[in-house]
């Protein structure tokens, strides 16, 4: 059985997520800080973790980014969580809440919710974290916010479901480990990369896929470590590596660029945000 290594306590989103990948009876291993999680794959303690990379409000997660260049593992998937905060808190404690704790990602995602209602907001290291400890050391005053599922595992009462300011939240996870995927029609690509500098140093990599009609599906720049100054591009393109027009522009971007590391070509989540959002817009008509 595979075990999927995740960063947080039990009943964070990422568990969520690989509950939502693998199934509610996956094994999974809580680690504290990403490092750990990467370092459980390196020693075999896990088969593949699960790791955010970006969110739909807050961006790109750096610190997974980061690792992701400075390790040889591969992603084998991706996954898109519905992000839904819900405020929790002790049986029977449901009006006596002064102050909430949870992540300061999730408290800025329900700035709105908490200003309204006075709560003071406490930021904590995880948002599962806020809840165990909440369970483990109760408070009558105190609230939390989290995911169902850590309501579920630490006894909490859910006083408010899906507390969120934005209705559409979602976070990007993808699956990380040794060794590629199975080659699928419905493929992504990651890549990292490096430009030389001249004027047209990025658009000259882009252009390799661009001039392929390959859809670039995202871009961000991160410093580049033991160079001041210069910058590293992760990219997120239609296609496998193994088709014709993706492998000659990931050929043409070799050609093109200082530095390339691919992250990995793997199946896309089964419905993207974009058909998500286009479902929206379409009941709304």
């Amino acid at each position: 059985m595979a075990v999927i290594a995740f960063q947080g306590e039990h009943g964070s989103f990422a568990e969520q997520a690989s509950h939502q990948e693998f199934g509610a009876g996956a094994k999974t291993v809580s680690c504290r800080t990403f490092e750990e999680l990467f370092s459980s794959l390196d020693d075999d303690r896990a088969t593949v973790g699960v790791i955010p990379v970006e969110n739909s409000a807050a961006g790109s997660i750096n610190k997974a980014s980061d690792l992701l260049l400075n390790h040889d593992f591969r992603i084998r998937g991706e996954i898109i969580l519905r992000v839904e905060l819900n405020l929790l808190t002790m049986p029977g404690n449901g009006d006596k809440i002064k102050k909430v704790r949870s992540h300061t990602q999730a408290l800025l995602q329900c700035e709105g919710f908490l200003n309204r209602n006075c709560f003071e907001a406490v930021p904590w290291y995880n948002t599962a974290g806020s809840a165990k400890d909440l369970a483990e050391c109760p408070e009558p005053n105190v609230g939390v916010i989290a995911s169902s599922l850590a309501a579920e595992i630490y006894g909490l009462e859910t006083v408010q479901r899906n507390i969120e300011d934005m209705s559409y939240n979602y976070t990007r996870f993808v699956v990380i480990g040794k060794g590629e995927s199975e080659q699928t029609d419905n493929a992504k690509t990651s890549i990292v990369f490096a430009t030389p500098h001249n004027p047209d140093g990025l658009s000259a990599c882009i252009r390799e896929f661009a001039d392929r009609k390959i859809r670039l599906l995202r871009l961000v720049s991160r410093p580049r470590r033991d160079y001041p100054w210069q910058y590293v591009f992760y990219i997120d393109v239609e296609g496998h590596w193994r088709e014709p027009d993706c492998g000659a522009a990931i050929l043409g971007l070799v050609n093109q660029a200082a530095f390339v590391k691919m992250l990995g070509s793997y199946p896309a989540a089964v419905q993207s945000i974009e058909d998500r959002y286009a479902q929206k817009a379409m009941l709304q008509v």
